[in-house]
Parts: structure tokens; sequence; C-alpha cells
């Protein structure tokens, strides 16, 4: 079993850096706004991986509920039928093979629509979701004549569902007698066993799902739970050792043994899964040590004070220490415990869409190896040395916590051109960022705070320094293989904050979505329904602070 996942997990890193490659990205440039360019054909098989994974799903187990019982009994041959609907229609206790012209074949794989995994992911929101009423239209085509909608008509009720319109046409199709296009108001899991119902009677040629309210059969596939995740961990293949002769690891075979060991410990794992450890080498920690304390000498001056803060308190708590790399685990741990982040490994640079979707749910995408120890001072990927000393401090960080995951949000069914102003804008706030405190300049930039010869030019009368303004910042091109010419400044983490919601909205995107911290899932907000949820919870929540504050100052006169 062992060797199977192994050579598994080779066969994926295989076929991600393929892939990447086939799709025009040899070069040896890395930049957020490339990646986002290849994102059309990234969702696309992201998407379709994921349909195939729901079907997979419902052929288990997924529609097979007690609801089926509800809408059946018992016939003369004890056997279990539809009521009403299949007693002159199954054959050996399963439907005509021809029922469905091969969509679902009783025993056989059911084969879900795009539009009823959309319905199932939303059902499975939660148990509120799952009976929340739906409305749809569903076309039937009929393969016999009009005595058929009795049939029709009695399944419907069966899983308590209400006729809202009925109409019928004679059919365009040769063999079809009659279309049917059947309105119906019933709960969300009702349905879709209701799909299946009609789908296993050999009265109908097909059974589609053409619309339903609340639910946009064209938003783009985003994941919606912090499982998947899974789901988003496509590579691009820029500056890997083995593919550019200019990166330090090309000629040291050890080195990308090495590389390739990690990348398929990053490739294996599943949410929910502990972050697997990894035993470093004398020579990985040490290039550790050499960079720490490195940061360490230059932290009081140069960085901000919140990343100082953070820092601290990984050194009060054993996880930042200079003689060995922190395990991702431990610093996982840590950052729940402050700001609710955690991590997953990462087997290198991710897509642009993939990274950003994974700060919606709060989680980091952490690289776990070690630059190449000739070049300890500079990286020409993310590797765990930027990840750690970069990354993990702000993310300890409430305030910098917050703006990591509304860009995160704000990527979530973006088109591809959104993508890439949003990465553009994480490029040069995230990761070279500076703001003022005391009129003095500070970095906040993961990418200035691990890099030190970026740092000090950053910080030097060299560049050309901007005010943060989000619709500049977004279009502004950049490059990376050289000091960067152009920083942006933020007034502040706040300041920061405010100007981003505002440019924000101002997005194409037709809806806005919300992160459920209690479920893990992403809520899209296109209902009144979900509204008036929303709205009740934070009322809930304004009573508490209103009373808050008000007992804070009955105590003052006490």
């Amino acid at each position: 079993m062992a060797v199977a996942a192994a050579q598994k997990n080779r066969e994926m890193f295989a076929i991600k850096k393929s892939y990447s490659i086939e799709n025009g990205y040899p070069s040896r440039r890395r930049s957020l706004v490339d990646d986002a360019r290849f994102e059309t054909l990234v969702v696309k098989q992201t998407k379709q991986s994921v349909l195939e994974e729901a079907r997979a799903r419902a052929n288990d187990s997924g529609l097979d509920s007690d609801f089926i019982q509800d809408a059946a009994h018992v016939g003369e041959d004890g056997k279990t039928v539809e009521d009403g609907a299949q007693n002159d229609e199954y054959k050996n206790g399963r439907p005509d093979a021809d029922a469905n012209d091969g969509s679902a074949n009783g025993d056989e794989d059911y084969t879900l629509t795009e539009e009823e995994i959309i319905l199932q992911n939303a059902a499975s929101e939660s148990p509120e979701a799952e009976q929340a009423t739906q409305q749809a239209a569903l076309l039937l085509r009929m393969r016999e004549g009009m005595g058929s909608l009795a049939r029709i008509l009695k399944t419907i009720d069966n899983y308590k569902g209400c006729v809202e319109h009925l109409e019928t046409r004679p059919s365009q199709i040769p063999g079809n007698q009659f279309d049917a296009l059947v309105k119906v108001s019933m709960s969300r899991v009702n349905l879709l066993q209701l799909i299946r119902s009609l789908r296993q009677s050999t009265s109908f040629v097909g059974v589609n799902l053409i619309s339903d309210n609340n639910l946009s059969n064209k938003t783009p596939w985003f994941p919606r739970h912090a499982s998947d995740l899974d789901n988003c961990n496509h590579l691009m293949t820029k500056y890997e050792p083995e593919l550019d002769m200019n990166h330090p690891g090309f000629a040291d075979k050890e080195y990308r043994e090495r590389r390739k060991q990690i990348a398929e410990i990053a490739f294996g794992y599943k949410y929910g899964d502990p972050i697997p450890s990894i035993s470093y080498s004398e020579s990985e920690n040490a290039t550790w040590q050499r960079v720490f304390n490195t940061v360490l000498d230059l932290m009081p001056k140069h960085a901000c004070r919140e990343y100082k803060a953070a820092f601290g308190k990984l050194q009060s708590a054993d996880i930042f220490v200079p003689h060995h790399i922190p395990q991702l685990e431990d610093v996982s741990n840590f950052l729940r415990k402050h700001t609710g982040f955690t991590l997953r490994p990462a087997a290198g640079l991710l897509t642009a869409r993939d990274f950003l979707a994974s700060l919606a749910f709060r989680v980091f995408q952490s690289t776990q190896y070690v630059r190449h120890a000739n070049s300890p001072f500079h990286t020409p990927e993310p590797d765990c040395i930027h990840e750690l000393l970069g990354h993990i401090p702000l993310l300890a960080d409430p305030s910098f916590a917050q703006f990591s995951q509304e860009i995160g949000l704000a990527s979530l069914g973006a088109s591809d051109a959104e993508i890439e102003k949003l990465s553009t804008v994480y490029w040069f706030t995230v990761e070279f960022g500076l703001c003022k405190e005391n009129q003095q300049l500070k970095a906040y930039g993961a990418a200035l705070l691990s890099s030190i010869g970026e740092l000090l030019h950053a910080l030097s009368d060299k560049p050309e320094l901007r005010p943060f303004e989000p619709a500049s910042t977004s279009v502004q091109p950049y490059q990376d293989q050289e000091y960067q010419p152009i920083y942006y400044v933020a007034e502040s983490f706040e300041d920061a904050k405010d100007k981003f919601r505002r440019w924000v909205s101002t997005m194409s995107r037709p809806f806005e979505v919300r992160f459920n911290p209690h479920t893990e899932r992403v809520e899209v907000l296109d209902s009144v329904d979900k509204l008036e949820t929303l709205i009740w919870q934070l009322n809930t929540e304004m009573l508490h602070l209103t009373n808050a504050i008000k007992k804070l100052k009955d105590s003052r006169f006490e």
C-alpha cells in the first residue's frame, strides 16, 4: 500500500509539472500575475475533478437516503418499488437499461449533471440548507403518451413537492412523444431524490434540471469548505531545480532528490491530516540559523511593530529558535490559537487562484523544503524559511490575518482578470508592503522581511515610493528578477483594509460571500433567507456587545 501510494504521488508530481510546462510556463520568471493567466485551464481541470468526485459519491451512497423509502411501497412480489410510478417499468428488479439514454442505469453508475452537483453542494452546507425550500424547473422528455403525467404528479407528491407550473408540447426528438416543463417547489434533498427517481423510470428519455433559484449555474467552481482545498494544489513549475539552469540546486542531484521527497509528502496531504514532520538535516538547520540570526539583527530597526510583537510570541512559545527549523504542525497550532489561521503543506509555488482561495478559509499553504545552502539569503521560489520568517509572524496578528482572509474571499468566483488584479495587490502588500510608523518607513511584506538585500533596498532612497491605492496598485506591472523599482506605502493596516474593501465592492462578481467560522464553509449570500439569518446572527452579537458596554459603564460608577 505504501509503495503504491508513493508511486501515485510521484505520478501526480510528474503530471502537475508537465501540465504547467505544456501550457506555456517553462520560464524562470516567477509571477503571481502570470500564474493568474493559467487559471482558465486550471479551473476547468479542477472543476472536472470535483464533478467526477461528486458523481462517485452519489454512486456510492450520496443519493440513497431515507427519502426513497418515503416514496415507496412493497409490491405483491415483496419487492420495494416506487409508488405508482414503476411497477410496470422494472425488469428483474432494475430499470430497463435503455431508460435514460445512458445517464442512469439502476445499480450502474448514476451520473449527476453539473446543475445537480451545484444543488447537492448547496444542500450539503448544513442540515438547514438541506431542508431549505428550492424552486426548480425540470424538463422531462417522455417516451410514452400523456398517461405518464399522472405518475409524474404522484411521484412529486410522494417527495412532498408542490407543482407550481406544468406545460407540455409535442417533442421534436424522434422516438419521444412529448416534452413536459414542470416547475416544482420542495426541499433540496427531496428534489435530488425526485430527479433520481424520475431518471429510473423507462417512461422518460431524459430528465434535466434546467434552472433553479438561488443557485447560479454559471458561477465558476470555487471551494466552499476547507476540505475542498484538497483540489486546490495546482503548481506553477518555475525556478524548479530540475528545470532551471540558474537555480542554485540545478547541479546538486542530492538536493533535487530531497525536493522530490518533500513534494510527494505535500501531494499526499489531505484535509484533516496532521501535517507530516520533516527531519531536517544539519545543513538545512544551519541555513535556517544564518537567516534567522540576520533577521533578529535587522528586525528591531526595520520591521513594523505588529511583526516584532508576533515574532516575540513565537520565540516565547519556543517555536522560533535559532538551532532548528520549526515544524509546520507546531506553527499551525500556534496560529490557530491566536488568529484562527492554520497551515497545510504545499509542494511548491501554487497558482494564484488556488493560493488566494486558501486564504479565504484562513489557511496558508506553506512549503516545507529549504533553499539551497549555497544561497542562504536569497531563494528564487518560496521555501519554508520565507514562509516561516516572512509570513507567519503577521498571520499571528489579528488585523493582518483579517486582511489576508479578505483578499482570499474576494478571489472566490472572481474572473481571471480580477484574479490578476488581486494577485498584484497581494504582491505589493503581503509580499512587498511598506507602512508608516511614527513617520518612519517599516516593512511588513514577507518577501522584504525574509530577503535581507531587498529589505535594505526598499528602505533606501533608490526605489520610488507610492501611496497604497488598490485601484492603481492592482494594475501596476512588476518583475521579480531584480529588486523592485516601486513600492507602495500604507498609512496603516486599518487604512489599507478600508481602501481594499471599497475597491473590492467595485468588482464585477455578481454575489457576496462570507466565511462561517463554525462550519468552515464559505456561504454565498444570494437569497433573502440567507441574509435574514445573517442579520439575526449579527443582531445577536450586537446585543452582547451593547450589554458588555453597558456593564462596563455601570461598573465605573459603582
